[in-house]
């Protein structure tokens, strides 16, 4: 079997071209008709900080103060763009790379590394921000996010004609996921039920070291129609763009309108995760083109032509990020180290027979190795 073609960025919802011109819409134009200078400059701002708060978290991880860390270089665009059209009634159902949303949803991104420094499983209140604990079983949150959907819609907070009361979910997750059988399964009852949920698809292009060639033949967005589920194709490095298509979607799930299904198509310039080499499996070549159409830039560039971006507010926002990031690495050290056997609590709400006999196994285990040292010590004497 001959292998298909790449998905291309043809057919993307855009409002930016990679150099900053404005593209107009007929249909999207009047959602962003009120970013001023004032809101894009929040929309530059904010992707800043986050790419910010990305690189010091991956330098951490490489000095040895975080186990892991999920890059999102190359995807604030989608992030930020999606998280401004949300309203504070909204609820997020993130995976494990959401780092812009969190920002925008008002989470302390320093809360964010305790879970990849092993702290604990996510530190922050998901009631008080709209935003739900990182999911790192793949895909598995998509099922989550819908059941909480089908709850709002119950509740009665879907569909009154009341801005203040009606809400709606949006659940994030990449092209890897779509693979999965509880992203299926969510589409299912999201359709059937017409609940109020935006899938979000971060369509990275890799899922670790898996094209999208070789999990659909066609864009993902096209899956969204055998489930019943409106979809759309937006550019995700384009921040007005996805700012327009999730207002949108959101606007007829908090109406009673059902889910709607958006690709952003976008781009991972950064690894899976730190323990990841993507050099093994994609060219430099490719990685230069993505390079040319960075999202920041792109709003940089816009902002310049309108003549809205001084120098002032550049540096002042370079020192917001470097004060951001050294606040980073100050409370990360300050963190402490957690025991090796702390993986054994709040497994479950209340004691469980099996994990506790796995966390004596484990100290055991763990306390030989002092056992050997110290018997290796005496023998030298």
């Amino acid at each position: 079997m001959s292998q298909t073609s790449p998905p291309t960025d043809d057919g993307l919802v855009q409002l930016l071209t990679p150099t900053g011109e404005r593209v107009p819409h007929p249909d999207l134009d009047a959602r962003v008709a009120h970013l001023d200078a004032d809101g894009l400059r929040a929309l530059y701002r904010d992707m800043v900080l986050v790419r910010r708060f990305d690189t010091e978290a991956t330098s951490l991880q490489r000095q040895g103060e975080l186990a892991l860390f999920a890059q999102g270089l190359g995807q604030e665009a989608a992030q930020i763009g999606s998280a401004h059209a949300m309203s504070p009634r909204d609820h997020v159902f993130p995976s494990y790379r959401e780092h812009g949303v969190a920002h925008a949803r008002g989470v302390d991104l320093a809360q964010v590394l305790r879970l990849f420094r092993g702290i604990d499983h996510g530190g922050w209140d998901p009631v008080a921000h709209g935003f739900h604990l990182y999911t790192l079983v793949i895909g598995s949150h998509t099922l989550h996010a819908t059941g909480y959907a089908m709850g709002l819609q119950r509740d009665g907070l879907v569909g009154t004609g009341d801005p203040d009361r009606d809400a709606a979910v949006v659940v994030y997750f990449g092209d890897g996921a779509t693979s999965q059988g509880d992203v299926n399964e969510a589409l299912v009852f999201a359709a059937v039920n017409n609940a109020p949920v935006v899938f979000f698809c971060q369509n990275n292009q890799w899922a670790i070291s898996e094209p999208t060639t070789k999990q659909a033949r066609v864009p993902l967005a096209d899956r969204g129609p055998g489930f019943g589920v409106p979809s759309v194709r937006v550019d995700g490095n384009d921040v007005l763009a996805t700012y327009a298509v999730t207002q949108q979607a959101l606007e007829r799930a908090r109406t009673g309108g059902g889910p709607t299904f958006v690709e952003a198509f976008t781009y991972r310039m950064g690894a899976h995760t730190t323990s990841d080499d993507p050099t093994r499996y994609r060219s430099s070549a490719e990685e230069e083109y993505w390079r040319r159409r960075d999202p920041i830039d792109r709003l940089r560039l816009h902002l310049e032509q309108l003549g809205e971006l001084s120098a002032e507010f550049v540096e002042q926002v370079a020192d917001e990020a470097d004060a951001l990031g050294e606040r980073i690495r100050t409370e990360v050290r300050a963190m402490g180290r957690p025991s090796s056997a702390s993986m054994f609590e709040h497994v479950y709400a209340t004691p469980h027979s099996v994990v506790e006999g796995e966390r004596a196994w484990f100290e055991r285990y763990e306390a030989s190795f002092t056992d050997a040292g110290q018997s290796r010590e005496g023998s030298h004497r």
